[in-house]
């Protein structure tokens, strides 16, 4: 006997797709959704209405209460419910002071230990960790010192655990470190990412050993790629900073913290085993940080109470809103923070007097022509990177083109302008910014004399032969073409974090491979790739004669190499005999 029952509906954003209900259901009415809901970023389940007889029986499998029901449940907005929430006052931010140091003698100190010292005198005082070869030394020294100085070590029972509570340390606000090593940093992954996301402030000092797996407990830089490319999941990037002596795993770490805080992004060290073990002369910085008070602190008294510190958005558009602003963030840092040429010329001045006064003789091989001429003539000064400026330059080259950017720049430096074709996105911004920071040309800059330096000897091996260069070039592009240069261009094309106005991409090969691709015409990618590697290598030429002091030896002659030493063999001679 039929009977009124009331109809069986879905309310489309609570249905979680999980199929429950198609298992219950006697008449085979309820199939899997093909459509994604905007507001879930599911698949509800689909009712047919012409085989449901509303028995009811999915009613009871749907494990959501509102999901499938006999009326759609309206969703209402916690603020109509509830009505608004007063906004809390922002606090006002403590800012961080310094306390000068007095002059010490240098010490002598393991890199590990080193980064310790650097993370105590930025006012880091909460470590946490899980001890893992080789970094344990680092974690060791904190053991010890941070007691003594109101701190707190805690060994966590393993790196995850480490991670979050770190996540805790840096939500109230406090610099926070940890030691760990390639698998330890593998674990923390996933805290790393949460860390990014809700925009926390953390230093990971990553002392790399080899992998895959457990490895060895010796010395590797394999992790660079996971750590610059492959940082947890999502879209996650931190600034990182690699070491090379006990002294920088000291400034680094020191530094480490104020751009952690600056950026509210967790900064990581890349050091290795060698250099976590190494000991080196290390010099003390001339002031210590005492910690300040972020306005966004949850610092758990009644003027922080308002703030939240999450990474999770239950609204696409709210998500879609953070990921925007972490992508522009991430390009202010890469304005700011990357390092130039010039950055740490003076070290390498440092490290070529200090191999000179053991009585050894620095031999400096390969390297661009700019490296050279940077740390023996010097770089011109002009207008550090601007962060803010650089982002805006972006934002405008991407909406007028590269052509009208090139001709704004030859209203304002025309010199510049004459040298740079319109492509070179790269250095006409960086020419708009210097005009815009200094109200000066690029150009007045290169015509104030560099300071003189003595230079080395420098010995140049350079081709006597054109038609012998070219002959070299068109073999070796020939060769890559043979060893799968399509090949591996089209599988970096495939993973779609690449375009090929990336430096990376625009390197003479890959360039033109890519060109290639996109036109469909490999047939003509020898050519080009010939033509453009000989290009460059009369750029190289020209770079190498503007070096007058230079010795020339053809390098396309029978026995230039023997040569070549023996020339080397005789200055280092004279120099050492000075």
């Amino acid at each position: 006997m039929a009977t009124d029952r009331p109809e069986v509906v879905i309310t489309d954003p609570l249905c979680k797709g999980c199929g429950r209900c198609i298992e219950a259901c006697p008449k085979h009415a309820i199939t899997l959704g093909a459509e994604i809901n905007q507001l879930s970023g599911l698949m509800p389940v689909h009712i047919d209405d012409a085989l449901c007889n509303d028995c009811g029986l999915c009613l009871s499998a749907c494990p959501e209460p509102y999901g499938l029901g006999t009326e759609v449940y309206e969703l209402e907005d916690p603020r109509h419910l509830y009505g608004e929430h007063a906004p809390r006052p922002r606090p006002a931010a403590i800012a961080p002071t310094t306390v000068a140091l007095p002059r010490v003698e240098p010490l002598v100190l393991k890199g590990n230990y080193a980064a310790a010292i650097g993370a105590i005198l930025a006012g880091c005082r909460h470590v946490y960790g899980y001890p893992i070869t080789p970094s344990t030394e680092g974690a060791e020294l904190m053991a010890k010192l941070l007691p003594r100085l109101h701190g707190v070590f805690l060994q966590a029972c393993s790196e995850v655990a480490t991670i979050n509570h770190m996540y805790g340390t840096g939500g109230a606000g406090l610099p926070t470190l940890t030691f760990t090593s390639s698998p330890g940093l593998s674990l923390m992954l996933e805290g790393i990412s949460y860390l990014i996301g809700a925009e926390l402030p953390a230093v990971v000092v990553n002392v790399m050993r080899p992998g895959p797996g457990l490895g060895y407990i010796g010395p590797e830089q394999s992790d660079i790629k996971l750590m610059c490319r492959g940082l947890g999941h999502g879209n996650t990037h931190a600034i990182v900073l690699a070491p090379s002596s006990p002294q920088e795993m000291l400034d680094l770490t020191f530094e480490a913290f104020a751009l952690a805080f600056r950026y509210r992004n967790p900064v990581l060290i890349a050091a290795d085993g060698f250099l976590g073990q190494i000991t080196g002369r290390v010099n003390l910085p001339d002031h210590l940080v005492v910690p300040g008070l972020p306005d966004w602190a949850v610092w758990g008294d009644a003027a922080h109470r308002g703030n939240v510190n999450s990474s999770i958005f239950q609204d696409w558009n709210d998500l879609e809103q953070h990921n925007q602003h972490l992508v522009d963030k991430y390009a202010a840092i890469t304005a700011a923070e990357q390092r130039s040429t010039g950055y740490r010329l003076d070290d390498a001045r440092t490290l070529i007097e200090s191999i000179r006064g053991r009585g050894r003789l620095p031999l400096l091989v390969g390297g661009t022509m700019l490296y050279f001429r940077a740390l023996f003539q010097g770089l011109h000064e002009m207008p550090p990177a601007d962060a803010a400026l650089r982002v805006a330059l972006e934002d405008e080259a991407f909406r007028r083109g590269p052509a009208a950017m090139h001709a704004e720049l030859a209203k304002v430096d025309p010199v510049t302008a004459a040298r740079l074709p319109p492509g070179d996105s790269q250095r006409i911004q960086r020419a708009l910014e210097v005009f815009r920071l200094s109200g000066r040309p690029m150009s007045s800059f290169h015509r104030e004399p560099l300071p003189a330096s003595a230079a080395p000897p420098l010995l140049s091996l350079e081709p006597a032969s054109r038609a012998w260069l070219h002959e070299r070039i068109a073999q070796r592009f020939t060769q890559m073409l043979e060893a799968g240069l399509v090949d591996e261009v089209r599988a970096l094309r495939a993973r779609g974090d690449l375009n090929a106005e990336m430096p990376s991409m625009r390197c003479v090969g890959y360039r033109q491979t890519w060109e290639a691709l996109d036109r469909g015409e490999l047939d003509e990618l020898p050519e080009r790739g010939i033509a453009a590697t000989r290009q460059l290598a009369k750029r190289q030429l020209t770079w190498l004669r503007g070096m007058e002091a230079r010795e020339v030896l053809a390098c396309d002659e029978a026995g230039v190499i023997e040569r070549a030493v023996e020339l080397a063999r005789r200055h280092a001679d004279r120099l050492m005999a000075r």
